[in-house]
């Protein structure tokens, strides 16, 4: 899967800490909000999450930063899948600023699969395998 944008939004100014720039919160929150759209891509939608009684939970997450963002600056998050296993999915966000094309942060996730009623890891079913391989045969190597 190529990187394609995933979130796009603003930097409002209460996100914004005592120091002027958006607080760590509302990263989170933005690559959350990528994360949602990143699935759907690969079936995950929230739709089929209720029907199948399934869901995902965050096993890790690793934000790394390396530019502000200020109140009036343009994001846009893309995403790449990295991996799927059995029962997990790992994935990376990179968010940039818009308007200056510069990285301003980037998050690796690592998630499962989940049975909401048992509360326990399952293993993904085969169309969402198949989407997910698909994704992730036309990744381009990172240089």
């Amino acid at each position: 899967m190529t990187s394609e944008a995933t979130y796009r939004g603003t930097v409002y100014p209460w996100q914004c800490d005592h120091i002027g720039h958006m607080n760590v919160m509302w990263y989170v929150g933005k690559f959350d909000e990528a994360s949602w759209n990143f699935l759907a891509r690969i079936k995950l939608t929230p739709g089929y999450l209720r029907a199948q009684g399934r869901g995902l939970a965050g096993l890790q997450q690793n934000i790394t930063y390396r530019r502000e963002l200020l109140a009036g600056d343009v994001v846009e998050i893309s995403s790449t899948l990295r991996e799927i296993r059995d029962k997990t999915v790992r994935f990376v966000h990179e968010m940039r600023n818009a308007e200056t094309g510069e990285v301003a942060a980037t998050c690796e996730l690592t998630a499962v699969y989940m049975d909401r009623h048992v509360r326990k890891a399952a293993s993904f079913p085969a169309e969402i395998r198949e989407a997910a391989m698909a994704a992730l045969a036309t990744v381009e190597p990172v240089a």
